[in-house]
């Protein structure tokens, strides 16, 4: 008996040795490739980009995977607990596996054999680590060992609150939202440190299966699976029991938080600074890079920008009359449903979609599309209203000749017809509105630093997401003379050198050119003061001719409005293509003293770790940053940048487009507190109507036009259609700010000259105003006209008050200064 069991003790020790070796060599095989747990210590995950204002607020957010990395130290304890609770409400005790976890899952899966149901786990969080970020997904006994003793090498490299750290920032919640901070934000709109009880469990419940728990089409499910959750963080002591019970009556409150800019009206300015970004980093670096992007928007002056463009669109659109409606439906049934489908321009919340009930001459009784949820279901009872025929008249002309013009509401809508409408008041009236067929842009800046303060790029960005203010190449018209009026001052003239205004041909190529005033007509010798405040064609190419297009084109590149400009004598018209934004910063250069700027959207750029690795701002100061003060001097910035133009020229042109906004072709349209200048713009057949303008401390800039260029219609000029706009921003813009004044440069010579010879004026002289000239130059003692005036007929004002005039004239002189 004893041999026999020293036999089978010698059979059974030889086979266990077998089954240890067979066990040492498969370990040894799933072992040899196992992934390098260490890369942990480097993880690096797919971050959320945010954009943010200059006031911090938040604009954007882009991301592939929605994530926001967290340390461990900034999420709540309840947060952490109902994660524990859900997920392995162990994982302080156990070495990396559960091992009392692991044998009654064993045990529940060998109950279930054969009856359908899916096999029973037992990952840890440790586990779940190992296989989300080395290993696949794979169902195989092979994986779940890899997955084990990497598990148990990681609880040894790694505390608990890291491993903890990575499963909370990378786990999948849905919703394309990654790690908690992200869900937190997608699913409830708040940060981590704001999420109850309840909230906190509902997150807690989705890693199972997001899709299984969703939150609109899994509303049941969801509830059950969060409460399940709730439970046992009262088992484990997380939570009172009355706390607990409390967060099980709570309803989900799931509110997604909706994709996009979040800042209102910012738009078209996220999207720009997006565009920039990918440029400058790539599509990686903004999808995933967890880039920080300050912006230079100032959310309250782009709210301004935004409804001072889209009243002057509305305003000039709806005088053109109505384009009709946006669709017709039934409305036999439950009308409701067919117009919660219809999309609406998010961007334009003070406007509602209705479809007509009924209509009668005294107007017509509506119906407002009902508010939906995040899942699509309609939430609001039907609410109806009425427009009167008063807030409708501006629709009885139709627009295009599409339609008959109408004389009451009945002739302009009809029942089913759906349109947009904005709320009066809190009793149900409503105003006939429509989406404007003229678009534009507009572009506000700081002239002493670039960055640009606002952007408008049309009427919606709903509607179009073209963006006009940097996208749209359009012809600025005459708000380009000031740049060839600049390039003049700097080549000797001066602002009361007089120029011919009077017919002129070119010839070239066998082509000959005719060039006319707005409106026709011509004014005779006049001053270059006079030539930009009545924006005078003839006088513009004549001077451009006299100086050489060369000139003109290089002073257009310098000023960055275009790339490279063909030195033809049209383009002193502004005939060329260029944005608005473009102009802007070239009028901000003549604002700003003649320094060269960089229009920048970006103040600052940091990486997910904080390193700044981009700032606009390039001006450098040594001594800013003294410990102490030990009587030094006081610190300056040293401000390297090109001197572009003159600042003695700026300050001249800055003094004749003064003039524009008294005397010329904007006069009575600025009505500012403060010194303005600016430039109207009209180009041929009134296809774009400009306007660029500034104060000492803010630039603006816009066009309004079609999108397929077309005429606007006759007066349709910047004058009367971009200069009312400019003025509506400007003035919403200053309010309560401290006026400035435009900076004379020292030396400037200020001298009386009259305002039509350019001649120096003797007290008491008409039309006297004062006018800045450069040292060595001034008004001229003798009248000389730039042009030739052979074929002139003066006017008769001319030669009676200025005999210089009448010499020059009966002479023909052709003479220069």
């Amino acid at each position: 008996m004893i041999r026999l069991i020293g036999y089978f003790f010698g059979i059974g020790a030889f086979l266990l040795l077998g089954v240890a070796a067979a066990v040492a060599i498969y370990l040894g095989a799933i072992t040899k490739d196992l992934p390098d747990y260490e890369v942990l210590a480097k993880y690096a995950p797919p971050v959320t980009t945010r954009f943010h204002a200059g006031n911090g607020a938040l604009i954007a957010e882009y991301a592939r995977e929605r994530r926001l990395y967290l340390p461990i130290q900034t999420i709540p304890d309840r947060v952490k607990a109902a994660f524990i609770s859900a997920e392995d409400k162990n994982f302080y005790q156990h070495p990396g596996v559960d091992v009392t976890g692991l044998v009654r899952a064993i045990a529940v899966n060998i109950q279930n054999y054969g009856s359908g149901r899916r096999p029973v786990g037992a990952s840890t969080i440790t586990q779940q680590v190992a296989k989300n970020f080395l290993l696949s997904a794979d169902q195989t006994i092979d994986r779940k060992i890899k997955e084990a003793i990497l598990s148990f090498r990681i609880e040894q490299a790694y505390s608990k609150d890291r491993i903890l750290e990575l499963y909370l920032n990378e786990i999948f919640f849905g919703l394309n939202s990654y790690g908690v901070a992200g869900a937190s934000l997608t699913y409830f709109d708040k940060s981590v440190t704001e999420l109850t009880v309840a909230e906190a469990a509902y997150l807690a419940a989705l890693p199972k299966g997001p899709a299984n728990y969703h939150p609109f089409r899994k509303t049941e499910a969801a509830i059950e699976r969060r409460n399940w959750v709730i439970d046992r963080m009262v088992e484990n002591g997380y939570v009172t029991k009355p706390d607990g019970e409390e967060a099980k009556k709570q309803p989900l409150g799931v509110m997604p938080r909706r994709g996009g800019a979040h800042l209102f009206a910012s738009d078209y300015f996220a999207e720009e600074v997006r565009r920039q970004i990918i440029q400058k980093y790539g599509d990686n670096a903004l999808y995933e890079g967890g880039l920080s992007v300050r912006t230079s928007l100032d959310p309250h002056l782009q709210i301004i920008a935004r409804k001072a463009l889209q009243h002057g669109l509305l305003s000039y659109d709806e005088r053109r009359g109505f384009h009709g409606p946006v669709k017709t439906i039934e409305i036999g049934g439950d009308w409701g449903e067919p117009l919660s489908k219809i999309p609406v321009l998010n961007d334009v919340p003070e406007w509602k979609l209705a479809v007509v009930l009924a209509v009668d001459s005294e107007g017509a009784e509506i119906g407002i599309q009902p508010e939906k949820e995040a899942s699509g279901k309609i939430v609001a009872e039907r609410v109806t209203g009425r427009i009167s025929a008063e807030n409708m008249q501006w629709a009885y002309r139709a627009a295009g000749g599409q339609r008959k013009s109408a004389k009451s509401p009945e002739g302009v809508v009809g029942p089913g017809d759906v349109v947009y409408v904005e709320p009066l008041d809190q009793q149900g009236q409503y105003r006939l509105r429509q989406p404007p067929k003229v678009q534009g842009g507009l572009v506000a800046m700081d002239p002493h630093t670039g960055r640009v303060l606002a952007m408008v790029g049309g009427f919606s960005y709903g509607q179009s997401e073209f963006n006009r203010a940097t996208q749209a190449m359009r012809q600025p018209g005459s708000s380009f003379k000031p740049f060839v009026y600049a390039a003049a001052l700097d080549s000797g003239y001066t602002p009361a050198s007089v120029i011919l205004d009077a017919p002129i041909e070119i010839v070239a190529g066998g082509q000959v050119w005719r060039p006319e005033n707005y409106g026709g007509g011509s004014a005779g010798p006049s001053t270059l003061r006079l030539g930009i405040e009545k924006s005078r064609n003839l006088m513009t190419v004549r001077l451009a001719n006299d100086m050489g297009m060369n000139l003109v084109a290089e002073y257009a590149e310098r000023f960055g409005i275009y790339d490279k400009m063909p030195p033809l004598l049209s383009m002193s018209l502004g005939s060329g293509e260029t944005t608005v934004l473009r102009m802007v910063s070239a009028y901000a250069v003549i604002a700003n003293g003649g320094k060269q700027i960089k229009p920048s959207l970006i103040d600052r750029i940091q990486d997910r770790y904080g390193k700044t690795i981009f700032r606009h701002e390039d001006r450098t100061c040594d001594n800013c940053n003294a410990d102490d003060w030990t009587e030094q001097e006081e610190p300056v910035l040293t401000d390297n940048r090109l001197q572009v133009l003159d600042p003695m020229t700026s300050y001249q042109i800055t003094s004749m487009m003064e003039g524009v906004i008294t005397r010329g072709t904007a006069a009575g349209k600025i009505q500012l507190d403060r010194p303005v200048a600016g430039k109207t713009g009209t180009t041929n057949d009134e296809k774009d109507a400009w306007f660029v303008g500034y104060t000492p401390d803010l630039v603006a800039g816009l066009y309004l036009g079609f999108d397929d260029p077309a005429p606007l219609g006759r007066g349709a000029t910047g004058g009367s259609l971009s200069a009312p706009i400019f003025n509506a921003f400007m003035q919403e813009a200053v309010k309560g700010t401290q006026p400035g004044k435009f900076v004379v440069p020292e030396g400037m010579n200020l001298i009386p000259v009259n305002r039509k010879t350019g001649m120096a004026a003797v007290e008491g002289e008409p039309d006297t105003i004062i006018e800045a000239f450069k040292p060595g130059t001034g008004p001229a003692e003798t009248f000389s006209v730039i042009g030739d005036l052979d074929e002139y007929a003066p006017p008769e004002e001319i030669l009676k008050n200025s005999p210089q005039a009448n010499q020059a004239v009966t002479s023909g002189s052709n003479g220069l200064f």
